[in-house]
């Protein structure tokens, strides 16, 4: 029977049992969870600047690059334009109430909260006005803008009738109008 093999655990002779490398030691390729090679070029070779006090630096560590990882950044100014008069129709035109051909948004299901939904709403709404801003839109555009937020955000703070106000009045798509207008306008 001693001719039989041993189903023990083998046990470490003494040492403990750690991987003593840095990443410029190690051999091989990067491999994926599905077992794809991962390119050894790309935005996560590099070296790693965080907080880490240097633990991934390095010429073999880990770099993050935002820039293109980003979903945001980095847009043409006809993305950006898109972006924006899709956020409108999805705040003020998404959907039907049913069996009326009542439209309304996310907008008005947020502004049913009381106070807080209708803050909500505003700061969205202001965001496409930013939007807007950063897309170059000159002060009288934007004070047109400002002004179709306000109204909004004033009235749609009255508890029912607010509520009312904001899928009639739809100051999203108002400002989508706006800002297709005065960019229709300028020269290419």
């Amino acid at each position: 029977m001693q001719d039989q093999m041993s189903i023990s655990p083998r046990r470490a002779s003494g040492r403990a049992s750690q991987a003593d490398f840095n990443a410029n030691e190690a051999r091989g390729p990067v491999i994926d969870q599905d077992g794809r090679e991962i390119p050894q070029q790309g935005p996560f070779q590099g070296s790693f600047r965080g907080s880490f006090n240097g633990a991934f630096h390095g010429s073999g560590g880990i770099r993050f690059d935002f820039q293109t990882a980003n979903p945001f950044g980095n847009l043409t100014r006809e993305q950006r334009i898109a972006r924006l008069e899709a956020v409108a129709k999805l705040l003020d035109v998404a959907f039907v109430l049913p069996g009326t051909n009542i439209r309304y948004g996310i907008d008005g299901i947020i502004g049913l909260i009381p106070v807080v939904g209708d803050l909500i709403a505003t700061a969205l709404s202001l965001w496409l006005v930013r939007e807007a801003r950063a897309l170059g839109a000159p002060w009288h555009v934007i004070t047109r803008m400002l002004g179709n937020v306000a109204v909004e955000g004033v009235i749609g703070m009255v508890p029912v009738a607010g509520d009312a106000f904001d899928v009639l009045f739809r100051a999203n798509m108002r400002n989508a109008k706006i800002l297709r207008r005065w960019l229709d306008a300028q020269p290419r």
